[in-house]
């Protein structure tokens, strides 16, 4: 697969939703995660991220605007141990205890499936960070069946001994339209510039200014487990 521009691929889409990129720094020294969210209406606009604990979740900025947080309310990110877990919903949880429980990324992912929001029946996309050997990851994404809401397409991906500079992007929507369309397709593969400021700040300032709500960047030292992290929030 080509790499592609991570800055083209965000400013050229309107709407990808939410966006998981996994990938190595240009040095090949620090694993690199950015984990954003979009949203069109009021309640998805209507949020922050906040540190918590080892992670991140997400929260109300005017709890009184707040009308449904089934699907806006969650930790996007969990650290079990070696492994950093980034999810785009509760499924976060899901993989937690599953890993807990000696169950694997994937087969934790088996007791879930795509969003219940008809007609768009948004894809649940995690991804996980390995650091117990070196750096691996791992991406999942359940889908629909081409917006059939009664068959969930599951695609796990693996990626052993990233190569530097390199990462993978994988996002809930292919553009802005109604239904909106699920992604389709492997992970794509993009580019990693800079350090964190550096990325952080592309990646936030490529986001379409009126549909972005927040954005979570972590670089790890992959051989002391060092971290950074930065956090925009539209909303201050």
């Amino acid at each position: 697969m080509e790499r592609l521009s991570l800055k083209n691929q965000i400013s050229q889409n309107a709407y990808p939703g939410r966006g998981i990129v996994i990938g190595k720094s240009q040095d090949g020294k620090k694993a690199v995660i950015a984990y954003f969210i979009m949203g069109r209406s009021e309640n998805s606009r209507n949020r922050v991220f906040v540190e918590d604990g080892e992670g991140i979740r997400t929260q109300a900025f005017d709890p009184a605007k707040l009308s449904d947080p089934s699907l806006i309310i969650y930790a996007p990110v969990r650290v079990l141990g070696s492994d950093t877990i980034v999810t785009n919903g509760d499924q976060t949880d899901t993989i937690y205890d599953g890993l807990k429980a000696g169950k694997t990324f994937e087969t934790a992912l088996r007791s879930r499936e795509f969003e219940p929001d008809a007609p768009n029946y948004t894809p649940r996309i995690s991804g996980i960070l390995h650091f117990e050997d070196g750096f691996s990851f791992e991406m999942n994404i359940l889908k629909s069946n081409n917006g059939d809401g009664s068959a969930c397409n599951r695609y796990n991906f693996y990626y052993d001994n990233p190569l530097a500079g390199e990462g993978r992007f994988i996002h809930t929507y292919m553009k802005d339209a109604n239904p909106l369309p699920s992604f389709e397709g492997e992970p794509e593969v993009v580019d990693i510039v800079g350090d964190i400021n550096e990325f952080g700040d592309m990646v936030w300032n490529s986001l379409n200014e009126e549909n972005k709500v927040s954005l979570f960047i972590r670089f790890v030292d992959i051989e002391t487990g060092k971290t950074e992290t930065k956090i925009y929030n539209k909303n201050k």
